[in-house]
């Protein structure tokens, strides 16, 4: 089965704009878009969480979705594949939303992997970095 949303015609500045009406519905301030060329990269906002203000870059991996719709024999240019891509990203906030307004999890839980550090990096990429590790219950 094809990738999630692989047919939108949705542009994805009407997309971004949806993510961004979702995440300032749910707390988030000072968004901006993080560009390459004329290609939308990231959207990163503030959020509150008990230890501050946190910021978080949320992206879009185009090129991803790009190879995965071709291993799919999907027809899609770069073009579609964005659109595709940040319909992804929209799905998956309108999701994580529900699953914090029904009281399981904080805002910050939700976005922690997308947390930025001073220097920009995220607790992710921090972690496939080894710089956080985790003793997986090994002391």
């Amino acid at each position: 089965m094809p990738l999630l949303n692989y047919t939108t015609k949705v542009d994805i500045f009407t997309t971004i704009g949806q993510i961004q009406g979702i995440l300032v519905k749910h707390g988030a301030k000072r968004i901006v878009q993080d560009y390459r060329g004329e290609s939308v990269t990231a959207l990163c906002f503030v959020i509150d969480t008990p230890i501050g203000e946190q910021a978080v870059r949320l992206p879009a991996k185009v090129k991803a979705v790009q190879d995965t719709l071709q291993k799919q024999k999907v027809k899609a240019d770069y073009a579609q594949a964005e659109r595709v891509a940040w319909r992804i990203v929209k799905d998956w906030v309108e999701a994580q939303m529900a699953i914090l307004e029904s009281g399981m999890v904080k805002l910050d839980q939700i976005f922690l992997p997308y947390i930025m550090d001073s220097d920009g990096r995220t607790v992710y990429e921090l972690y496939e970095s080894k710089q956080l590790l985790l003793s997986g219950g090994k002391e």
